[in-house]
């Protein structure tokens, strides 16, 4: 059994992106795709170099050590980035993401550094067998953030390592064992920011042609919005002696054959997302374009060779259906043009659909209002940008007012003590805090020393924990009402002592001074009888009553009845004692000792 390689490469500069910065490599015994960073021209010389330094590794891989092969053609790139950083300041902090496999046989050796990605697909099982070295990634990994709000995370394409001019790169390196029927996919994350793995893998699954998965990949990529470069290498393990016919040729693709000033026009289907593309980028309905396309200059030299073929009249190949043929015993690397079906894809695209010459294009482009109007019109992509960046301040501000909600504090609300969701904040006047639960406790009967502290907000790392923060102020509150019943409780009483005891002595007094006694009485002990009317009127004395008749009355039972008639009336004005109610009582998770009276 003789394995080898079947593959193809597409790159698209996305709905949003006016360059390529991504660059890709497909050979017969390396894949490697990079995705340049930094901004300007920078990320795309980044790129470059980054594959031009691995070219010279596509070759007979027979007892070699493809690790340590890869590891210093990583140190190789490095320096150089650092040596350009040096010469341009302009490109100063410049960097690529880098993924590759060499192959030797069924033995694969992987290179990784970034958040590029390689897949596999093996017997319908599809995985990632690259790490990303992201911010989101190290999050995930470490238990605090979950894949499904990685996905989705503003910060996911913020790189933890890379290959950059300033500091030395870390990759990562593996061997693997390829199978016949594997497939393998290389990606920037233009294509894995915005197309989900499961899908992905059914378009892998589903269409095994390797041309018309990629396209396929790459629309759905357009279709999702298309913000950054989309790069794509797909390859087939097959074997040749079942009559399978590998690839042999060399393609080259985005920012390395693009040159610095043109990105690589893509090639695309006729989809409505395609079709959308082409219109937001100034390129007509027929194909034509209202700018040049990107193109492979008439002598141009990959890293490892010493020279180049172009076809005998000297015209530029169409940078997108370019295939390098590549000879490793005459260094000769030839320059042709791709099968027919995706040739004349890329010619329509490249060519000028009115047959003029390029010189007598260009004299016509300044004339043609409709060519300028349609190559300098950038207000779609300026809406897109913005609209893209009000989604993102949208939804890092989504996110992280939903952190906030995972927060509890304790604090008042119209003199009550309130459990709030959220923090005590505001933002342009929005509060960040809505109210849980408010209970019936009065800041004013709480504890001054807590009552402070609630005013200025008592934080809880869950509803449960500010719960249990109410039920001790609740707690604490009772034992300070209970504590002032039992205080005007000793209060009442001494009072109603004091009151019960006075009285009683001045009505005592008052009964041995100046008794009382009753009419009848009081007649009867006076010495002088009053004269009737009868005995005035005869001028007779008035007879004596006689001593046995009336006899002089002695105190009696009744008499001192009715003089102890007042001592009764007097014993009525003495208050009888107030009952107290019953002293209140601690309740038992009160300190003890606080009541004392």
């Amino acid at each position: 059994m003789s394995i080898a390689l079947r593959y193809t490469v597409q790159s698209d500069v996305g709905l949003l992106r006016e360059g390529n910065e991504d660059s890709a490599y497909a050979g017969p015994h390396l894949l490697a795709i990079a995705d340049g960073m930094g901004g300007h021209a920078a990320g795309e010389v980044a790129s470059a170099v980054a594959i031009a330094t691995l070219a010279p590794l596509d070759a007979d891989t027979a007892g070699v050590d493809m690790l340590q092969a890869l590891a210093d053609a990583i140190a190789d790139a490095n320096a150089e980035l650092k040596q350009i950083a040096q010469t341009d300041p302009a490109t100063e902090g410049m960097g690529t993401t880098l993924t590759a496999l060499l192959w030797s046989g069924d033995e694969v050796a992987l290179c990784h550094i970034g958040d590029s990605r390689a897949y596999l697909l093996r017997d319908g099982v599809f995985h990632q067998i690259t790490h990303d070295h992201t911010l989101v990634q190290s999050l995930v990994d470490e238990g605090r953030l979950t894949p499904e709000a990685a996905a989705s995370h503003p910060q996911r394409s913020l790189v933890m390592r890379a290959l950059q001019s300033s500091v030395p790169a870390e990759p990562d390196l593996a061997m693997l064992k390829a199978q016949v029927g594997d497939r393998f996919l290389l990606c920037s994350d233009g294509l894995s920011d915005v197309v989900s793995d499961e899908t992905v893998q059914k378009t892998l699954t589903q269409l095994t042609d390797l041309d018309e998965a990629v396209s396929q990949l790459i629309n759905l990529a357009i279709r999702s919005g298309g913000p950054d470069n989309i790069t794509c290498v797909l390859a087939d393990v097959i074997d040749t002696d079942s009559g399978s016919s590998p690839t042999a040729d060399v393609i080259v693709m985005g920012a390395l054959t693009g040159g610095t000033d043109q990105p690589v026009q893509p090639v695309r289907s006729d989809s409505p997302a395609a079709r959308a593309h082409l219109l937001a980028t100034g390129r007509a309905a027929g194909g034509a374009t209202a700018t040049d396309g990107g193109t492979i200059p008439a002598a141009v030299v990959t890293a490892g060779t010493a020279s180049a073929t172009t076809p005998a009249d000297g015209t530029p190949i169409p940078a997108s259906a370019v295939a390098v043929s590549h000879s490793a015993e005459s260094g000769v690397t030839t320059w042709t043009a791709l099968p027919a079906d995706t040739s004349a894809r890329a010619t329509a695209a490249e060519q000028p659909a009115n047959g003029l010459t390029p010189d007598d294009e260009d004299d016509e482009d300044d004339d043609d209002p409709m060519l300028v109007r349609s190559g300098r019109r950038r207000w779609p992509v300026v809406s897109v940008t913005l609209l893209v960046l009000l989604a993102v301040v949208g939804a890092g501000s989504l996110y992280g007012w939903r952190l906030t909600q995972n927060e509890y504090f304790v604090g008042t609300a119209d003199g009550k003590v309130v459990v709030f969701r959220g923090v005590n904040q505001a933002v342009a006047g929005f509060k960040l805090s809505t109210m849980v639960q408010r209970t019936d406790i009065p800041i004013t009967a709480v504890p001054s020393g807590e009552a402070g502290q609630i005013q200025a907000t008592i934080p809880a790392t869950s509803l449960e924990a500010a719960y249990r923060i109410v039920s001790q102020i609740r707690h604490d509150y009772k034992c300070a009402t209970a504590q002032a019943d039992i205080r005007r409780w000793f209060a009442n009483r001494a009072r109603t002592t004091a009151k019960s005891t006075a009285p009683h002595k001045t009505t005592a007094k008052h009964n041995r001074t100046a008794p009382h006694f009753g009419r009848t009485a009081a007649k009867r002990l006076s010495g002088t009888p009053k004269p009737t009317p009868s005995s005035s009127a005869s001028g007779r004395p008035a007879a004596k009553p006689a001593a046995s008749a009336t006899p002089r009355p002695k105190p009696s039972s009744t008499h001192r009845a009715a003089g102890q008639a007042p001592k009764k009336a007097g014993a009525q004005k003495t208050k009888a004692p107030v009952s107290l109610p019953p002293k209140p009582q601690l309740p038992p998770f009160c300190p003890a000792g606080g009541a004392a009276g």
